[in-house]
């Protein structure tokens, strides 16, 4: 009726040091996505189609941390190791779905940077606000049909091998592990989506950016290089952290070494990149900054005159 998560460490020590750190980087992250969602919504000068990316973006982020971290954060705090099977289950499909559409939208995002930087005068005319729209759609609704095949089998396949997950949260490789029977389709599928997902998205941004980096270098002019340049950068941080990991977790041969180390990678992929978007995108970048500030201000100044 549940399954035993051994998690990352089984030192008590390092186990308070653990729970502190994931609380601190939920909140921190909670915190941070929260605020782009707010601010790119009530800022009129946000209104664009990169803040309109990054705020459907930061609420994918949420939902993303949100399926592993409370339950990590439950389990060390009382002590425990135990998921429900129902819950064990739950938490596997919204990881894998949540993630495919990440993927999906870091190649929509790696698009409009495209468009901005090397069709500017066509920009506003190819970004509008139903293409926008269209292209986030696509990435939710792929995320979760290129999911919903292998979710299907996985689903329908027993377990029968042990109850034991050597991992922190119910993670699709050490899962599979699990079942009995012929898993060969089951991981034939998950490897074939896990590609298409990976290298498919990732072939999209690399295109994008060979383009860009072309388009930048026949400016003629440093700064406005450096200008282009800076544009991309925090987008290019994101990708190289998520797909790295990514790639080393589920694309590379599953000894019980690597799973080892597969372990402290998702936390990479789960805690610390959901918590450097916000920093990377927006914190950082100085019309969200004034953006901020004038909300700070507009708030201080409603709070003492509310009858404004």
């Amino acid at each position: 009726m549940h399954f035993i998560l051994l998690g990352v460490t089984d030192d008590d020590q390092l186990q308070y040091v653990l729970f502190t750190i994931l609380l601190v980087t939920y909140i921190l992250t909670l915190t941070g996505n929260v605020l782009i969602i707010c601010i790119t919504l009530l800022n009129h000068h946000l209104q664009t189609p990169m803040y309109f990316f990054l705020r459907n973006f930061s609420i994918l982020e949420i939902g993303f941390t949100t399926t592993v971290i409370p339950k990590a954060l439950t389990n060390l705090a009382l002590g425990k190791k135990t998921i429900s099977v129902r819950g064990c289950l739950t938490q596997t499909f919204l990881y894998c779905m949540l993630g495919t559409t990440e993927f999906f939208l870091l190649a929509v995002m790696s698009f409009d940077r495209y468009v901005a930087i090397c069709k500017p005068l066509h920009y506003v005319a190819i970004m509008n606000s139903q293409v926008c729209s269209l292209l986030v759609i696509t990435a939710w609704i792929g995320g979760a049909i290129l999911i919903f095949s292998p979710a299907v089998v996985y689903f329908q396949t027993p377990f029968c091998a042990s109850n034991i997950i050597n991992h922190f949260f119910c993670d699709s490789v050490p899962m599979i592990q699990l079942k009995c029977g012929n898993t060969k389709v089951l991981m034939c599928m998950t490897f074939i989506s896990t590609v298409f997902t990976l290298l498919g998205s990732l072939a999209i941004t690399a295109v994008s950016y060979i383009n860009i980096i072309s388009a930048v270098v026949k400016i003629s002019s440093v700064a406005g290089r450096q200008k282009a340049f800076s544009t991309c950068a925090s987008h290019l941080i994101v990708v190289s952290i998520t797909y790295g990991s990514c790639i080393f977790m589920y694309l590379t041969p599953t000894q019980t070494v690597r799973l080892d180390l597969s372990k402290v990678v998702s936390i990479l992929n789960t805690v610390v990149s959901p918590l450097l978007n916000p920093f990377i995108y927006s914190l950082r970048n100085t019309q969200f900054q004034g953006a901020l500030r004038e909300s700070i201000k507009w708030s201080i100044i409603i709070s003492k005159h509310p009858e404004i």
